[in-house]
């Protein structure tokens, strides 16, 4: 017998009502567990800390707060937050700044409903999604940051640095993300589960005290780990 799986728990913030309702009603529809949906920054962030969803598909414009600033808030309070962006903007500087917030996919709105719902389960289960060619933007900044100082993931008491130690395979894994392949696509290249897959990443993440993909990459490239 199968195993029964919970619905993926969703919120929608989005200040359109209608369009709000609609892509509620479709994740609904199609087994999704809308947990809630906000029309403002503000009660996004309110809303979103009450529902705890797996995952939060955001408009970036947004009344009260922008919806960059939600993601911030929401990512540092909950690291294992999922966030989706669905913008009617398919500019880059809005992808990139979405990114750099913390959100894990973009999506623009001219998507299809099939799309959409695609998206939100494959950004669930930990992969990176974006609509056709803005994956290629978001790798190019990765690497366009890597090439900036960043401060040293930890220190120990006496303010040295400290090199986290990874396992073979945590750093084969890392090595697979930095060249900007899916979950499912490491999972495919090492023939592991796409469990064990997500599991690597968590325990690299909170090796190297890092909180989400895009810290994670960052540091990958500026160790030259996604060269071949």
């Amino acid at each position: 017998m199968s195993e029964q799986r919970d619905p993926i728990r969703v919120m929608v913030v989005d200040d359109h009502p209608m369009w709000r309702d609609a892509v509620a009603r479709d994740l609904t529809e199609s087994g999704f567990h809308v947990v809630a949906t906000a029309g403002d920054g503000e009660q996004a962030v309110r809303r979103a800390k009450a529902a705890a969803p797996d995952v939060l598909v955001l408009d970036l414009n947004l009344p009260l707060k922008p919806g960059v600033r939600v993601c911030k808030e929401l990512v540092a309070h909950d690291p294992s937050l999922r966030v989706l962006v669905l913008s009617a903007s398919g500019e880059h500087a809005d992808v990139l700044e979405a990114v750099k917030s913390g959100a894990t996919g973009y999506l623009v709105k001219s998507a299809s409903t099939q799309e959409l719902l695609d998206a939100v389960r494959r950004t669930a289960a930990g992969d990176a999604v974006f609509t056709p060619g803005l994956a290629g933007l978001v790798l190019g900044e990765y690497r366009r940051l890597a090439a900036e100082p960043a401060p040293a993931p930890g220190a120990d008491d006496a303010g040295a640095p400290r090199t986290p130690r990874l396992t073979e395979r945590e750093t084969e894994v890392l090595r697979l993300v930095a060249k900007g392949l899916s979950y499912k696509q490491i999972a495919e290249r090492l023939v592991i589960s796409h469990r064990t897959v997500q599991n690597h990443v968590q325990n690299t993440l909170g090796k190297l005290q890092l909180h989400n993909r895009v810290q994670l990459v960052r540091y990958a490239i500026e160790r030259g780990l996604d060269g071949e």
